[in-house]
């Protein structure tokens, strides 16, 4: 498990929660994570950019994120569930529901992203393999691509 206190793991939920304070607006924000040219750029946690990156943006749409580093791990794919501009993502990936938040808090936007696994043992399984650990490294990257000029 991460010691940065910016990444919670509920056991009793299932959950790791992810928070990150961006000097950006919301739409930055969302855009970010949605537009495959952004996400290209800073969703590998290794800081590669992704090999291939496809976004059906709506409810039912899915995206598929290939690592260009196929040791990394397979590729990350999922079926959105909920599409709410700027503020809302929901979609179900690797057999658990991923939420991200992004609320206006005075000049910053909050990130909250959480990764609900449906047992204790599917929660294990995603610590073992290091998912809190690379996302966290992920959310790092997309903080940086938001503070770059350009």
């Amino acid at each position: 498990m991460s010691d940065d206190p910016r990444t919670q793991l509920d056991r009793a939920t299932h959950t790791i929660l992810f928070r990150r304070t961006l000097t950006a607006t919301r739409e930055q924000v969302f855009d970010a994570w949605t537009q495959p040219d952004q996400l290209r750029a800073w969703w590998d946690p290794t800081g590669a950019p992704l090999a291939e990156c496809t976004v059906d943006l709506r409810p039912g749409g899915g995206f598929r994120f290939v690592n260009r580093d196929h040791a990394h791990g397979p590729p990350f794919a999922g079926v959105y569930q909920v599409v709410e501009r700027p503020a809302l993502l929901v979609f179900d990936a690797l057999g658990a529901l991923g939420t991200v938040r992004i609320d206006q808090v005075g000049a910053t936007v909050e990130l909250t992203v959480s990764i609900r696994c449906g047992s204790a043992e599917h929660l294990a399984q995603f610590v073992k393999l290091g998912v809190d650990v690379g996302t966290a490294r992920t959310l790092d990257n997309l903080v940086g691509h938001l503070a770059a000029p350009g």
